[in-house]
């Protein structure tokens, strides 16, 4: 077999690779393979099939074939459905870089505790609501994903802690949370991408947001309720999950400056100008897929169940 082509880890990761997410080192290469064929297989899936991709995939689904078939299977079926959504075609793309600028997304560059989760704080509030929609939002997330499936090696295998700041937000933000975006939100975040969401924190919020986001619980699975944490303008709780020296600069921490994250993330986005423009010789057709045909209208339709998640 030839040599993978994948990154070397730090002895603690490998370590938490091997504890947490049943990853073998010895058995990669046939694990790899294994779901490289899987893919060659489906008639419906054209899909990026370089070694790290593929364990980003397996890793994020604890080395579970079947589920990592599900998730890559997921991830180019969405895209293709709604690119508006999840398209990552274009680094170029006008709103994606108003996005970043504007220091809504922010990748901060030191994980929880050396070797824990990669830390993304969101600031849907730094811009106006009246100057991007969430389907601009959800596309720029969308970009930063593939980068972090592709290079984040602690967000692949630590997980993620999500911080939604609200202050400054609207009711022009919030009334752009749908139902209908709700549930394509969770069932990407669920089924679709390779990350292991461990914890969710709203800082800054207003009295009455508890009733506006208890209304949205319905569309979520409980896994993903149970990681969500709220928190006002008392912040001690949410400093003992993240302490404040993980926090940007501007937020009294010392995990760099808004500035310089807007930075380095231009950069990337830079640097993955070639790679975006050829996801489009990726995704799936669903005239040529076997079996039964995906029921997008079930799934995502305002009326009638939605199918909560039950997914690790």
């Amino acid at each position: 077999m030839a040599e993978l082509n994948i990154r070397r880890i730090s002895a603690e990761l490998q370590k938490i690779a091997n504890e947490q997410l049943n990853e073998v080192p010895a058995h990669i290469g046939d694990d790899i393979a294994a779901l490289r064929t899987w893919i060659k297989q489906q008639p419906h899936l054209r899909a990026r099939d370089d070694d790290q991709f593929l364990l980003s995939f397996l890793r994020g689904c604890k080395f579970s074939l079947e589920k990592a078939k599900g998730k890559i299977d997921k991830y180019y079926t969405l895209r293709t459905k709604y690119p508006d959504f999840f398209g990552a075609y274009d680094a170029d793309d006008a709103m994606l870089r108003t996005i970043i600028n504007a220091g809504i997304i922010l990748l901060l560059p030191k994980p929880l505790h050396e070797h824990g989760a990669r830390i993304i704080l969101i600031r849907q509030g730094a811009l106006p609501a009246d100057k991007y929609t969430i389907e601009h939002f959800i596309r720029a997330a969308s970009h930063l994903q593939e980068i972090i499936i592709r290079e984040d090696d602690h967000a692949i295998i630590s997980g993620m802690i999500s911080i939604v700041d609200i202050e400054d937000c609207t009711t022009g933000h919030v009334m752009q949370m749908t139902p209908s975006v709700m549930k394509k939100m969770s069932v990407h975040a669920e089924e679709a991408v390779p990350l292991r969401p461990k914890q969710q924190h709203f800082i800054h919020t207003p009295s009455g947001f508890e009733t506006v986001f208890n209304a949205m619980r319905p569309f979520m699975s409980k896994k993903q309720q149970n990681r969500i944490s709220v928190h006002a303008e008392k912040l001690d709780r949410f400093y003992e999950h993240v302490p404040r020296s993980y926090l940007p600069v501007e937020y009294g921490g010392n995990n760099g400056t808004i500035a310089e994250i807007i930075n380095y993330t231009n950069k990337q986005l830079d640097e993955y100008r070639a790679y975006f423009k050829e996801n489009k010789n990726y995704g799936t057709d669903e005239s040529l897929r076997s079996g039964k045909a995906i029921d997008f209208e079930s799934l995502f339709g305002v009326e009638g169940y939605f199918r909560k998640l039950e997914v690790d």
